[in-house]
């Protein structure tokens, strides 16, 4: 006998054995005890919620000649015919394929004709937001008046698809999303069922896998099932199978994040590559990991909220206390935003790697939750007692001394850290008053670069040196390394020899930690062969 899958051997074949959906399955069971069955039906929701499986045991119920307490017997010989696929009085219909108006007039050619056996024609018509417009219209006469012995169930998960005037003809079901506990224990059932034995870790995670589709679930289920056949389910089988990963690759990466290290973050995408994790499923992980911290910090969930066991709930309330809100927040805008990009990218690493950028470096972004957390991230280096440069002061405004003592209590405070002192870097007013203007206008000549530039360059610090210009100055190796592809410095100096008439190039350098040097007006240059005095002529 040829195999069959779990979610088809054990889809439900009574009302009683449908889960998830009591408030539509007592209903139709009381329409049918009561004798007060309607001719069209219109069943919604997502995928695998057993639209099409409710559709069935209800057409087998109104033709079944010994119902029990509205649900088919599946002994008789009706219920055998309908079960087997031979009956005459169940028609079901994939819209997807037959959505033109010379299929819908052939099922309004047919209900003119009685059932031959049975009590009901009973028509399930999949998918029929599928359905051309002409022929929607002409469904619309046969729905509203269809002979008393013609039974219409409509199944859809977009019902905002469905035309008005065909929502007003039938009666309208909403089919849930199942919980991850029902989930749980269809799977336990039909794991105890087959004799396979799993963790219940597995179970949970499948059934968060799942996103509410039973159909989903056993999909799954049965896919980890034949990795693993004859074996043991483990958490880490699944994690395997699903291309899937622990939550402490997470606590790991979100711990990077927060320290501001770009290099151990990008190894940590590396690594979840080389496992064979696939990058739209990570995304969407690390989104809810995110998102029970967000509801552990702001309030008392329960288990069942946050999908955790009760020893998971301790370790995520201890995890919660590593950032605080406005945070994550920041974290979960810029990932929701990259899991709508990833749907549609061919480059998803990158675009994976430029996202935990933005999430370490709140200075590429000019959204006001970036600018609180550059804020934030200031008055914890004032606090933690981090000198920030002061601008240069013109001779003669009565600010020398102030500056002179600020640079000498920066050189001590140096050279107690053990960092060498930074002489400043003196240029021609001409080439200060030129590097000014550029720093000036710095944010707004980074955003009228294409988008990869401007990556580049949020993440450099700009300085100017009299022999060579302008220099970008990058802390991580593979900054510098992009900034130096071909074209990109180039472009940037174009850009500013017609925006700025700057006729000095642009270069990159790797700062490695060094400090960077303070730009400062000189006096100007002697220009040799000019040995006169001048004098006025009387």
């Amino acid at each position: 006998m040829a195999y069959t899958t779990l979610y088809r051997k054990w889809r439900p074949a009574r009302f009683e054995d449908v889960r998830g959906q009591e408030h539509i399955v007592s209903t139709l069971k009381n329409q049918i005890t009561g004798d007060r069955v309607g001719h069209a039906y219109l069943f919604c929701g997502t995928r695998g919620t057993g639209k099409t499986t409710v559709a069935k045991i209800f057409a087998r119920a109104v033709n079944c000649d010994h119902p029990v307490d509205g649900s088919p017997c599946n002994e008789c010989a009706a219920c055998q015919a309908i079960l087997q696929g031979t009956s005459m009085n169940v028609m079901e219909i994939d819209a997807a394929s037959n959505n033109s108006v010379e299929n819908i007039r052939q099922i309004r050619d047919e209900v003119k004709y009685s059932p031959t056996e049975g009590r009901y024609r009973v028509y399930i018509i999949d998918e029929v937001h599928m359905l051309s417009i002409g022929a929607f219209n002409a469904l619309l006469k046969t729905l509203e008046e269809p002979p008393s012995y013609v039974i219409f169930i409509l199944a859809t998960t977009e019902a905002h698809k469905i035309p008005v005037t065909i929502l007003s003809r039938c009666q309208r079901y909403d089919f849930r999303r199942l919980t991850v506990a029902t989930l749980m224990q269809q799977i336990f059932d039909i794991c105890s069922a087959e004799q396979i034995a799993i963790e219940d870790a597995a179970v949970r995670y499948i059934a968060q896998s799942a996103d509410g589709a039973s159909r989903d679930a056993l999909s799954l289920l049965e896919q980890c099932i034949s990795f693993y056949y004859g074996q043991t389910l483990t958490y880490e089988n699944v994690l395997e199978v699903l291309g899937a990963v622990d939550t402490s690759v997470f606590r790991n990466l979100l711990q990077q994040i927060l320290q501001c290290n770009v290099a151990e973050a990008m190894d940590s995408i590396a690594e979840a590559i080389s496992l064979g994790r696939e990058m739209g499923q990570f995304v969407t992980d690390f989104i809810w990991y995110l998102r029970n911290l967000l509801l552990v910090q702001t309030s008392e969930p329960s288990e069942d909220a946050l999908n955790l066991s009760g020893e998971h709930l301790v370790q995520l309330q201890a995890e919660a206390r590593m950032v605080d809100t406005d945070r994550l927040l920041r974290y979960i805008r810029i990932l929701s935003d990259l899991s709508a990009q990833l749907r549609y990218a061919t480059s998803k690493r990158v675009l994976v790697e430029v996202a935990l950028i933005k999430m370490m470096k709140p200075a590429m972004e000019t959204d006001t939750e970036s600018l609180l957390e550059r804020i934030r991230n200031l008055e914890e280096q004032l606090a933690g007692g981090v000198v920030l440069q002061t601008a240069p002061v013109p001779e003669g405004s009565g600010g020398t001394a102030k500056v002179e003592a600020g640079q000498q209590r920066r050189q001590e405070r140096m050279a107690q850290e053990g960092k060498e002192s930074v002489e400043p870097v003196a240029v021609s007013p001409s080439e200060f008053e030129l590097y000014d203007r550029v720093r000036h206008d710095w944010n707004r000549i980074i955003s009228e670069q294409f988008p990869l530039l401007a990556t580049v360059l949020r993440v450099a610090r700009l300085s100017y040196e009299p022999d060579k210009g302008f220099v970008l100055l990058f802390e991580e190796p593979w900054h510098y390394k992009l900034a130096q592809k071909e074209g990109y410095l180039s472009d940037l100096t174009e850009y500013l020899r017609q925006n700025y008439d700057s006729q000095v190039p642009v270069r990159a350098e790797l700062r490695q930690g060094r400090s960077v040097p303070e730009v400062v007006a000189g006096s100007d240059p002697h220009i040799p062969g000019i040995e006169m005095e001048i004098g006025m002529e009387e």
